[in-house]
């Protein structure tokens, strides 16, 4: 029984090895049809074809250049690219681009794979298996794709934002085990949302969590970069943030994470305690609105009156707790905590080991953008997406019911 599992799953293999090959053959096939498509396109005329009149294009195929690798998210195929010559102006392929030796998906595949632990000496090994031999990603392509990263981080930073008036702003202080300075550096970030509902990074630099200094900074270049204002930051209530906030974005409201309140109430009590403390605190979290999670709070603070130190806690700041009932019912979800910013970074931070090899903060800190802007393109938009423009443009809100002024 044994053998015949084995040979039935050795079988299977066989197969889809040769549904792979046969798949990079038909793509294969079908880029060097296009190829073809496309010098017929800019010639005018088809392969053995003479030019007729004067109007057509001057040039002539001549042959093909060397064999050239390009790989796929499924493996590495051979191409050969068509020659052209005696042309006024340079022919330059659109579908196979001079010095493109790989997909899009290939590219972002490489800093997810970094992301999971894998040195760069192991490259050459699991990308034989992943994209079959001949993939061109050596040691010292990788260095050069590191180099490049670098320029493009540096890019980003200085890129003027479109938008003016943002809604929302997501800040957090992420600790990374990495090359990012001493005395406990993390990642400053910021996300904000657009117009159209979808989340974006804005920043992400390397700094002091506590500092005030450290994300003035930051948020300073986004000011010199065109965000002009904000309406909402969403944080955690110990970061240096809120005081650079009030000096660079004074209109801007806060409000503090949930997620990190609960987490200093439950250590403000006994183990036994923290199961009701959790339900009193998801109750206020999730009231209907602001006056009944006022109510709720009471109800805590008269079951934990034995425990000064925990109502203390979850009164401290209540206003910054309850900011988010001054905009859209829509958005409330989103806006209790930080977890926007948390979510991204959480498999960075599960895999320090990746991150411990970068010795350089600006390796670290480029590879780590690298990798959150693929994982941005899995970002899920806002609810209501429809809604953020007139947040952003100044709309009232109160218990997440517009403010309707009268005419």
């Amino acid at each position: 029984m044994r053998d015949e599992h084995r040979e039935k799953i050795e079988s299977k293999e066989i197969y889809y090895r040769e549904l792979e090959e046969f798949a990079r053959g038909k793509i294969r096939e079908h880029l060097q049809e296009l190829l073809e498509q496309e010098v017929t396109e800019w010639l005018g005329r088809h392969k053995s074809e003479r030019k007729i009149n004067a109007s057509e294009q001057l040039g002539y195929r001549n042959g093909y250049g060397k064999t050239r690798r390009f790989t796929l998210s499924m493996g590495t195929i051979e191409i050969r690219r068509p020659r052209v010559r005696s042309l006024d102006e340079r022919f330059a392929s659109k579908v196979l681009p001079l010095f493109k030796r790989q997909t899009q998906q290939v590219r972002d595949l490489i800093p997810e794979l970094y992301l999971h632990g894998l040195a760069s000496g192991d490259f050459e090994l699991a990308l034989r298996g992943l994209l079959g031999e001949g993939a061109p990603l050596s040691a010292s392509s990788l260095r050069r794709l590191k180099e490049k990263w670098e320029s493009e981080y540096e890019q980003w930073k200085s890129t003027a934002v479109e938008e003016k008036d943002w809604a929302y702003f997501w800040a957090d202080g992420i600790y990374v085990k990495a090359g990012l300075g001493k005395e406990k550096a993390a990642l400053l970030v910021v996300i904000g949302v657009h117009w159209d509902g979808s989340k974006r990074f804005l920043a992400l630099e390397a700094g002091y969590r506590e500092s005030k200094e450290s994300w003035a900074l930051v948020l300073r270049e986004l000011k010199s970069r065109g965000v002009n204002s904000a309406r909402l930051f969403v944080g955690d209530g110990n970061l240096g943030l809120w005081a650079a906030v009030g000096e660079v974005y004074p209109q801007a409201q806060e409000q503090h994470c949930w997620n990190h309140k609960m987490l200093n109430v439950i250590d403000a009590v006994s183990k036994k305690d923290q199961v009701e403390v959790k339900k009193h605190l998801t109750t206020m979290m999730y009231a209907e609105s602001r006056q009944e999670a006022l109510k709720e709070r009471k109800k805590f603070e008269q079951a934990f009156e034995h425990n000064p130190k925990a109502v203390k806690t979850v009164v401290e700041n209540w206003e910054r707790l309850t900011t988010y009932y001054d905009f859209p019912r829509e958005h409330w979800k989103h806006l209790l905590t930080s977890n926007v910013v948390e979510s991204p970074f959480s498999r960075v931070r599960l895999r320090t080991t990746a991150s411990r090899r970068f010795k350089s903060q600006v390796n670290a800190t480029c590879l780590i953008w690298k990798t959150m802007m693929v994982a941005e393109k899995s970002f899920r938009k806002l609810d209501a997406p429809q809604l953020v423009e007139k947040v952003a443009r100044g709309t009232k809100y109160d218990n997440g019911k517009e403010i309707r002024v009268a005419a």
